[in-house]
C-alpha cells in the first residue's frame, strides 16, 4: 500500500480526520492531502517537538501556517488545539503522522483513528 493510501483512505477516508501528513523522521513528506502543504521549516520543527514535547507544550507547533497549542503528550503523542480545531501527532518507528480535525469533529473522534494507524505501522516496522 502506497503512503498516499494511507492519507487517503486510513485518516482522511475516516471522515475523523479533516487534512494529514506522513512525515518521515529524518525528514520529508512521504504523503499528505492535497494542498496541505508543511514547510522544511514546520518539519524540522516537528521531528523536534516529538522529541522534545516539553519544549512543544511550552512553544507549541505551526503546521501548515496555523499554530497549535500543545494541551496533553504522552511517551509517542502529542494533542493540540487552535480554537475549536485541533491535531494528533503520532510518532511511529520511522514517521510521524499528523492530522488535524476541524469542529464539529472532537479529538476523541481522530484520536483512536490515528494511535490506530500509529499501532499498525509500528507493528510492521514503520
Amino acid at each position: 500500500m502506497s503512503w498516499q493510501t494511507y492519507v487517503d483512505t486510513n485518516l482522511v477516508g475516516s471522515g475523523k480526520v479533516s487534512k494529514a501528513a506522513i512525515v518521515g523522521l529524518q525528514g520529508g513528506i512521504w504523503a499528505s492531502t492535497p494542498g496541505y502543504t508543511l514547510s522544511t521549516e514546520e518539519q524540522n520543527a516537528l521531528i523536534t517537538a516529538v522529541k522534545n514535547p516539553e519544549k512543544a507544550q511550552a512553544e507549541g507547533v505551526r503546521l501548515a501556517g496555523q499554530k497549535f497549542f500543545i494541551v496533553r503528550t504522552t511517551d509517542r503523542s502529542l494533542y493540540g488545539k487552535k480554537q475549536a480545531d485541533g491535531v494528533v501527532i503520532v510518532k511511529t518507528v520511522q514517521a510521524i503522522l499528523v492530522a488535524e480535525y476541524l469542529a464539529p469533529i472532537q479529538a476523541p473522534e481522530t484520536t483512536p483513528v490515528v494511535e490506530a494507524l500509529a499501532d499498525y505501522l509500528i507493528g510492521v516496522g514503520y
